[in-house]
């Protein structure tokens, strides 16, 4: 019986205010909920009892939400379930990799510390050897470069015992100190020229920097760039022995590059950084030969034959 008053009094509310507005289409809308009346549904408060406490009440809605918690994850069998082979296998797979990969950064790092000396001790050679373009006396300059030889055959040691804990590793590891290396090679070959005129040989560059192949070599393509650089320099000796005067200078650098160009010919090298200064090496032959062709025009040049075999001429 409520309800049916609670209805009544509904509807009549509702067609009393919409009476007053101008559209009547509301009136319909009231009528017809009038004719439909809502679902009835117990209040809150008839269904709990009367003897239930305040605390007992928010208990209930602990209880309501924790359920409503429950539903939405996952059972507890999954949750707690024991980890499955496959990930312990993965866990101790990538622990390896963190301590394998720690242990090859800590070995970097030692090798980038001794190449980081190694370059400084080659750029006071290289200074060193920049007096030669000043027509100072070359015993002079080569006494002062050749005192770092003793600090880089010391140097490439240290390289050497750090590459034996890791066996087979050489080239692994083997770019962290090959510029360096090239760099050496290129000024312990320029000054072997200033002092005999002949090219430094592989084996003569492992014997000063005291080197074994069998353990830790010289790399055969480091001494190879390292040629190239040295050839770098000569034409500008060249240039500066022309001024100061020596106008026999350009007929051996001459003969000496020609052999040398002959020579790597000889290699099949590929499109990589050696081919490439190769070809720069083609660019200071020309150079030289403009010297000392121009030398040669202007009648300076003495009479001696291009091979720089002053003996032959003489016994002829």
């Amino acid at each position: 019986m409520k309800s049916v008053f609670r209805n009544a009094a509904f509807t009549a509310i509702s067609v009393s205010r919409s009476s007053t507005s101008l559209n009547p289409k509301p009136i319909s809308l009231c009528l017809s909920l009038s004719l439909f009346p809502p679902p009835k549904f117990p209040l809150i408060s008839n269904s709990i009892p009367k003897n239930v406490t305040v605390a007992g009440l928010s208990s209930i809605r602990r209880c309501s939400l924790s359920s409503a918690t429950s539903m939405t994850t996952a059972p507890e069998g999954e949750a707690h379930a024991p980890p499955s082979p496959t990930s312990d296998k993965l866990e101790k797979q990538f622990e390896d990799f963190r301590h394998h990969l720690e242990d090859s950064g800590n070995l970097r790092e030692r090798i980038r510390a001794v190449a980081t000396e190694i370059d400084s001790t080659t750029r006071l050679m290289h200074s060193s050897l920049l007096l030669v373009h000043q027509t100072r006396p070359i015993p002079e300059v080569l006494e002062k470069a050749k005192g770092q030889i003793d600090v880089l055959r010391d140097l490439f040691s240290r390289i050497a015992e750090i590459i034996r804990e890791c066996p087979g590793q050489y080239y692994r590891f083997h770019g962290d100190w090959r510029s360096e290396t090239q760099t050496v090679v290129s000024l312990l070959a320029f000054m072997h020229w200033l002092e005999t005129g002949t090219l430094l040989l592989h084996a003569e560059a492992q014997e000063k920097l005291a080197l074994n192949s069998s353990e830790f070599g010289l790399d055969v393509e480091d001494y190879l760039i390292g040629i190239c650089f040295m050839s770098n320099e000569l034409p500008r000796y060249v240039v500066n022995q022309v001024t100061a005067g020596d106008y026999d200078c350009p007929r051996k650098v001459l003969k000496f590059l020609t052999d040398l160009h002959a020579s790597f010919r000889m290699l099949n090298l590929r499109n990589d950084f050696l081919r490439k200064k190769f070809d720069g090496m083609k660019y200071d032959l020309r150079r030289v030969e403009e010297v000392y062709y121009d030398v040669k025009i202007r009648g300076l040049a003495t009479n001696g034959e291009l091979d720089g075999d002053k003996g032959i001429k003489d016994q002829t």
